[in-house]
């Protein structure tokens, strides 16, 4: 029998409604803080990602899903959302663009080949945001402030928000000098891809996950003490107004962003509810100031963030947070013979043409069968159709939440409509 592939999902029927309910909920606060969708590829070419994300990453090294094409191309099912909205940015001229800064969000599927463990799958499904063409703390706080706004609409608050400034490029210089001249005496002692970071990325080692308890991490400098003077008061400023909106956090000197071209503000958001499991980030993001150029555009900064929506609802799940289910269809038409059945077809299809959700029995049960049905289904209403009712053109409504009943001619559309929408209103 064929599977599904390991580390992927079927979202069934049953479970659809949450993720159609978080998406519709993501989309309206993203269109709140004026940010509107953009839609890239699933793939791209596999440069973007080596050069976007970075050689040295695991994402490029290890979790890429990588094709040849038809025509010899390398491409990439998208690992991340960041490096494609760039592209199509720089591709598509958005800096000349009337509204600056441009702000995006997206809503698409992720691929990662990863061990799969609670709530991380090969195939995930990401939201982000970019804010591409300012650098100005009110913009980063802009998008945390976003970030918050979603989890906090959900109703959780086993959150902590963790901030941290990189600096600017000369600043993550002189730490980059501090951090290699303080791990590499013992770089034997770690993993062998933080033996390679020491050469070419050391703040990655701070974010290994196999050697975040080695005494030397902890022991690390700290990056702020390594800021210039325009670093720290920018990271001030993002401070200053974080606390004017009353956004809780706390500051982690270890949080980092290892890729070269982020700079200045970095951000985690993390669950601590009991049962949420040993991986508790939420969300990350940061300010990158060098990737349009890696990318070969023009000089514009960006800020963004990115969360899985599976791990939100796992987070909904760990706080005993229920998504209110589909409340159900508005009318169900039982019926009694083969002329009633079509009757109802025939009804059922102008009924929905009205927009109201209406549904009937195609296995030609039993009456009693059908009421079951359309208890199932949550119907709001009821018809019975038979002999008598195709004969009279009229039947009984019946609401199924107080059992009254009113009597409708089945040809009267528009009345049968008013009557449906008055008792869903």
């Amino acid at each position: 029998m064929i599977q599904i592939p390991r580390g992927t999902q079927d979202i069934l029927p049953k479970d659809t409604y949450k993720w159609q309910f978080i998406e519709a909920r993501l989309h309206q606060i993203a269109q709140d803080y004026n940010y509107s969708e953009i839609r890239t590829p699933v793939f791209e070419s596999t440069e973007l990602f080596v050069r976007g994300v970075g050689g040295s990453t695991d994402i490029v090294n290890k979790e890429m899903y990588t094709f040849q094409d038809k025509g010899d191309r390398s491409m990439t099912l998208k690992p991340e959302g960041t490096a494609p909205v760039v592209r199509s940015y720089i591709e598509n001229k958005m800096q000349h663009d009337v509204n600056q800064p441009v702000k995006v969000y997206y809503i698409a599927p992720m691929f990662r080949y990863e061990r799969k463990q609670k709530g991380r799958y090969r195939q995930f499904v990401q939201f982000g945001i970019e804010a591409i063409g300012v650098e100005d703390p009110l913009i980063d706080v802009e998008v945390i402030s976003m970030l918050m706004q979603i989890y906090k609409s959900f109703g959780l608050s086993n959150l902590k928000l963790y901030i941290n400034s990189i600096g600017d490029q000369d600043s993550r210089s002189a730490y980059n000098e501090a951090l290699v001249a303080h791990f590499k005496p013992s770089i034997g002692e770690f993993c062998s891809d933080c033996q390679s970071r020491i050469d070419t990325n050391p703040m990655r080692i701070l974010d290994c996950k196999k050697d975040r308890d080695h005494p030397l991490v902890k022991q690390a400098p700290r990056i702020y003490d390594y800021l210039n003077e325009e670093s720290k008061a920018y990271f001030e400023q993002v401070k200053i107004n974080l606390d004017a909106l009353g956004i809780g956090y706390e500051i982690d000197y270890n949080l980092v962003r290892g890729l070269d071209y982020y700079t200045h503000t970095a951000f985690e958001l993390m669950s601590d509810a009991e049962g949420f499991g040993a991986i508790t980030t939420l969300c990350g993001g940061g300010r990158y100031n060098g990737l349009l150029e890696l990318l070969d555009g023009p000089t514009e900064t960006g800020i963004g963030f990115a969360l899985s929506i599976e791990r939100l609802i796992m987070a909904l799940e760990a706080e005993g947070i229920e998504i209110p289910k589909p409340q159900g269809i508005d009318l169900y038409i039982c019926t009694l013979d083969d002329a009633s059945r079509t009757a109802a077809s025939r009804l059922i299809h102008q009924l929905r043409a009205e927009g109201i959700s209406s549904d009937m029995d195609y296995k030609n049960r039993k009456l009693k069968a059908q009421m079951k049905d359309a208890d199932r289904k949550g119907a709001k209403h009821t018809i019975v159709i038979g002999e008598e009712e195709m004969d009279t053109n009229t039947a009984e409504l019946k609401n199924m939440s107080d059992g009254s009943t009113k009597q409708v001619k089945l040809e009267d559309i528009k009345v049968l409509v008013e009557l449906i929408e008055e008792v869903g209103s």
